[in-house]
């Protein structure tokens, strides 16, 4: 069985405990970043302009910003959202539309000098769209 060394040696088992024990956002982040480094892998050598692509295709939420977001998040389905927490909540909503909007075209235009499609690039990548509560 494989293992990754850290101080100490963990098998790919005991890492996915450890990932089942991280919040959606954060396995969503680190989802991410080992997608990234499966493509960084698997293709020793990108373009520049892909591999600012793929960096703001990438990108997320500050920490603290998302953490915040997560904490609004559950206060609303709670049902205890104050009217100023919940024109936070709609502000950072809105923050992460923008984000999502632009990742979008960044894909798109990624897909668009590999010469493929966006789902192409998307099974490719083994991107898929968020799922929404």
């Amino acid at each position: 069985m494989p293992t990754i060394q850290t101080k100490s040696a963990l098998s790919v088992d005991e890492l996915l405990n450890k990932a089942e024990q991280l919040s959606l956002t954060e396995l969503e982040q680190l989802i991410s970043r080992v997608i990234a480094l499966r493509a960084k892998r698997r293709a020793p050598y990108l373009p520049e302009k892909e591999t600012q692509l793929l960096l703001k295709i990438n990108r997320g939420l500050p920490p603290e910003v998302q953490k915040r977001y997560d904490v609004l998040n559950t206060r609303r389905r709670e049902e205890k959202l104050t009217s100023d927490e919940h024109q936070e909540l709609l502000h950072i909503t809105g923050q992460i539309e923008k984000m999502n909007a632009e990742r979008v075209q960044y894909l798109a235009e990624l897909a668009r000098l590999r010469g493929i499609s966006l789902t192409a690039l998307m099974e490719e990548l083994d991107i898929r769209p968020p799922a929404y509560e």
